[in-house]
């Protein structure tokens, strides 16, 4: 995060060796050049590290999940086992987990490394000017309302999502291990209406799920151009007066980006993290 936010200041800084008719110097921009090549290579090599080491952690923890699912399984009393459908058992200890651990994994990558974005740039910003940082600051609370407001409403739907597609798992496996009590007793078509109606209900949850969820990116993105074109403006003013040179206008704009990236980001993990929570939910129930 702290090479990504360091080459902004590198683009301003060879703005500033261009600007001036017949002016350019060349030698200071290629060790510009040279600096901003060995910063991109050690990230990438930085940026491919910590995703195997997260994807290491995230399956670590599934695998040690299931692993106590399955030996909690096996101790618990008969009543449980009667008293439950065993494709919602199926669904916690496999498809729940698969979905929190994606969840989790989103939550390593994207959340951790996205709030440490936000606070450098944040510094790095007041370091060039602390009016225009100012303007950022007052505007991009509104993000956090718009994922908030979303968030409260994806979590619902995608919990009824995951106690859903478990009643669907459940019926499933009850019909394919029972067919031919099925096929004596002529349930096909009980079976067949029983089915459709639980794939209704998850469609609709589903849609609803997603379509919330598919909002809050749209929504922050427009805050983004806000917060954008706030620092365009104040900023060529502020350039026009000499407060500021036109590199590091050029820079700034470039953190303003970078600072509204992560809320992207963050406001796409929310909603996925809304649905590993739910799902971790059930799973952690049944632990």
């Amino acid at each position: 995060v702290a090479l990504t936010l360091y080459i902004p200041i590198l683009i301003g800084q060879a703005v500033d060796l261009i600007t001036g008719e017949g002016q350019v110097d060349f030698d200071g921009l290629f060790r510009i050049f040279g600096i901003m090549a060995a910063v991109i290579l050690v990230t990438a090599a930085a940026q491919w590290l910590m995703n195997a080491i997260n994807n290491h952690i995230t399956y670590r923890v599934a695998m040690d999940v299931r692993e106590k699912a399955f030996c909690h399984l096996e101790i618990l009393p008969l009543k449980y086992i009667d008293g439950h459908s065993y494709g919602d058992v199926l669904s916690r200890v496999i498809t729940d987990v698969d979905q929190f651990s994606d969840g989790l994994l989103m939550g390593f990558t994207q959340l951790f490394s996205g709030v440490m974005t936000i606070l450098g740039t944040l510094g790095f910003m007041i370091s060039i000017d602390g009016r225009i940082t100012l303007i950022v600051v007052l505007i991009t609370p509104l993000s956090f309302f718009v994922a908030n407001f979303i968030a409260k409403r994806t979590f619902t739907m995608f919990r009824l999502q995951s106690e859903t597609r478990a009643e669907m798992t459940s019926l499933v496996e009850e019909m394919v291990g029972n067919q031919k009590v099925v096929k004596a007793f002529a349930y096909e078509k009980e079976a067949e209406e029983q089915f459709d109606d639980i794939n209704q209900r998850l469609q609709s949850c589903s849609l609803k799920a997603t379509f919330f969820s598919s909002i809050t990116n749209p929504s922050t993105r427009f805050v983004n151009g806000l917060v954008y074109t706030g620092v365009g403006i104040f900023g060529a003013f502020s350039a026009i007066q000499g407060r500021i040179t036109i590199g590091q206008l050029s820079s700034f704009l470039n953190y303003a980006n970078q600072y509204t990236k992560p809320f992207n980001e963050i406001s796409g993990v929310v909603t996925e993290l809304q649905n590993a929570l739910a799902c971790a939910g059930r799973i952690f129930h049944f632990l």
